[in-house]
């Protein structure tokens, strides 16, 4: 090949790959370090994730879990499958996909979550629900949410209760 028909080439493979969604997200960034670059709190994903892609031109993601993660917040059983989809863009995540909750007796899609000041608002399309964005400044577990074993003991409800009394 002469040396213009190589340069040719070099400058297409260059292009392509500038253009194209990254294969792991930003090899320098976790997952948890994206969802902060958008304005959103770490603790919309539990902890775990595997790894993530991201399309920084069109927002479209992928989050991976080590398998389907469920727990309970405040009353809430929440359920992620092993894979997570969606678009993220500032303050904003739609179209998601392998998220939801149960509402009274039935499983619910967590649409949409908006960031709106201190607020975040999660969607299922037919109602919707605002949480202080504190409550997510550290991200629940898969099992047990915020109710994990510490030390070798579970705290429940009660046991915070009967502790802070013998403390």
């Amino acid at each position: 090949m002469s040396s213009p028909a190589i340069h040719c080439v070099f400058l297409i493979v260059l292009i392509i790959l500038s253009t194209s969604p990254s294969a792991s997200g930003d090899d320098n960034l976790s997952a948890y370090q994206v969802l902060e670059e958008y304005d959103f709190p770490v603790g919309l994903l539990p902890t775990g994730v595997l790894g993530y892609e991201l399309d920084t031109s069109t927002g479209k993601f992928k989050a991976y879990l080590n398998g389907s993660c469920s727990f309970t917040i405040s009353d809430y059983k929440l359920k992620y499958k092993s894979t997570i989809t969606g678009v993220i863009s500032k303050d904003e995540l739609k179209s998601l996909k392998g998220i939801s909750v149960k509402v009274l007796f039935l499983w619910l899609n967590i649409a949409e979550v908006i960031r709106d000041g201190d607020e975040i608002e999660f969607s299922v399309g037919i109602a919707s629900a605002d949480f202080p964005v504190d409550s997510f400044v550290e991200s629940p577990q898969c099992g047990c949410g915020f109710d994990c074993v510490s030390g070798g003991r579970k705290f429940s409800g009660f046991d915070r209760f009967v502790s802070y009394f013998l403390d």
